[in-house]
């Protein structure tokens, strides 16, 4: 009999501060962002990416959702503040630093914030 603690995926958060505000803005930097990432991490999306914009007052934003078939990535952009919040849980091994990195460079923020939890 299996354990019930085996290992079933990882997921990273990446808080990015200081982002491109055309970036966080823009939905069609988000979807290109999308194709990037999933191209760099060799994972597969499924189904399209939904981007849809929310808030009120100051906080104000699109959010994205993209299942991948390890899980799915997804994110919400503050535009006011020019930051971006970012979770990718896969059940396919990954290094959140370079993924965090690679979202810093993409959204030309200054510095970011990685939380990483090991599902079990």
């Amino acid at each position: 009999m299996a354990s019930e603690n085996w290992w079933w995926g990882r997921s990273a958060s990446v808080d990015l501060h200081h982002c491109d505000q055309k970036l966080v803005k823009s939905p069609a930097a988000i979807r290109r962002f999308v194709r990037s990432l999933t191209k760099e991490l060799k994972m597969h999306r499924v189904g399209p990416t939904e981007i849809k914009r929310f808030g009120h007052g100051k906080l104000r934003g699109y959010s994205m959702m993209q299942f991948i078939e390890t899980s799915t990535i997804t994110a919400h952009f503050d535009e006011k503040g020019n930051r971006a919040f970012l979770d990718i849980f896969s059940c396919k091994t990954y290094s959140a630093k370079k993924v965090a990195q690679f979202c810093k460079k993409y959204f030309k923020a200054k510095n970011y914030i990685l939380y990483v939890e090991e599902r079990r």
